[in-house]
């Protein structure tokens, strides 16, 4: 199969709004007629191995946002993805040639249940979603995203964590032949990243296996990544190869990095400035360089669903 890399396509290919829709509808109801072989009593999770295929038996969230979706080509094309480059077009310029398949997580720490599985393995207990969400970035940019994921609720309960794990931390493939951006000393290799398990465990948080109804793209960290709509970008680890159940707090790379700049809890508050700008204001990607900036909402907007797991928590020394 032909994979035509962002330069060979055209406007008028990207998938529009209009057209996704109808073709998620189209797979979904093909899904349903066909597929009841997949899953008991919900869709078991498969996902194709080629890129730009679209994902079947994904089921809508009432999660979502009811904002409208940036375009495919705004979410492909403007990221951070340090394996591939620190420019935001460098993800989707040189992680074209990257294999995502196949796939190996490996699941360690306090839980009954540890081991190394393949891709399709981990996934495949778990029903897909659509979840439409606000994604904000550190450095005042947004998107809003319609991504394709699995509950990491679901996901944490099925490896039955003990009462000793208080966090779950997580780890990106470390493959410099694969990832010249990790040729450079820009991070500690590998990525890391962690949740307390009562974020792990809250109904917002996803591990994306896709976005606009299609497979992850690589540049968005194909096959799985982790999707937390009311923490900045950099909590949104990719290329997961490891999931682990911690009893400390675990660190994590940007915290690592620069411990003034970038705190373990990384929720999105505007009442607390980045040491080099402010976060009270945002810029919607794909409005324009001239289009105003936006307020920015404490958790993003979320504050309903997460506030909780941080009251009595200091959000100024806890950010």
């Amino acid at each position: 199969m032909l994979i035509r890399k962002p330069a060979d396509i055209l406007p008028s290919e990207i998938t529009s709004k209009e057209n996704y829709l109808k073709r998620r509808d189209f797979m979904r109801a093909g899904a349903l007629a066909g597929g009841a072989a997949l899953a008991s009593p919900a869709f078991a999770a498969v996902v194709p191995d080629t890129s730009r295929m679209m994902i079947p038996g994904v089921g809508k969230s009432d999660l979502s946002t009811d904002e409208a979706p940036n375009s495919y080509e705004d979410i492909t094309t403007y990221n951070n993805y340090y394996e591939f480059g620190t420019g935001k077009s460098d993800p989707s310029r040189y992680a074209q040639s990257f294999e995502p398949r196949p796939w190996t997580i490996t699941v360690e720490g306090h839980a009954e249940k540890t081991g190394s599985f393949d891709f399709d393995d981990f996934i495949k207990p778990f029903a897909l979603e659509e979840r439409i969400y606000r994604m904000r970035c550190v450095e005042a940019w947004s998107m809003v995203i319609p991504w394709v994921g699995i509950s990491l609720a679901d996901v944490v309960q099925s490896f039955k964590p003990t009462s000793k794990a208080q966090y779950v931390s997580f780890e990106t493939l470390d493959d410099k032949s694969r990832m010249p951006g990790q040729r450079r000393r820009v991070l500690a290799w590998p990525y890391r990243e962690g949740l307390t398990i009562a974020e792990a465990m809250n109904p917002l948080s996803i591990l994306a296996v896709g976005l606009y109804g299609e497979v992850l793209p690589n540049q968005n960290g194909a096959p799985i990544r982790l999707v937390v709509p009311w923490k900045y970008g950099f909590k949104g680890i990719k290329g997961i190869v490891k999931i682990s159940f911690v009893e400390k707090q675990p660190h994590t790379s940007w915290n690592m990095a620069a411990a003034k700049e970038y705190g373990f809890y990384a929720n999105v508050n505007p009442e607390v400035s980045h040491p080099r700008w402010s976060q009270a204001r945002e810029r919607r990607i794909g409005a324009g360089l001239f289009a105003s900036k936006q307020e920015t909402l404490m958790f993003n907007g979320y504050g309903e669903q997460v506030a909780h797991l941080y009251k009595g928590l200091d959000l100024r020394r806890n950010f």
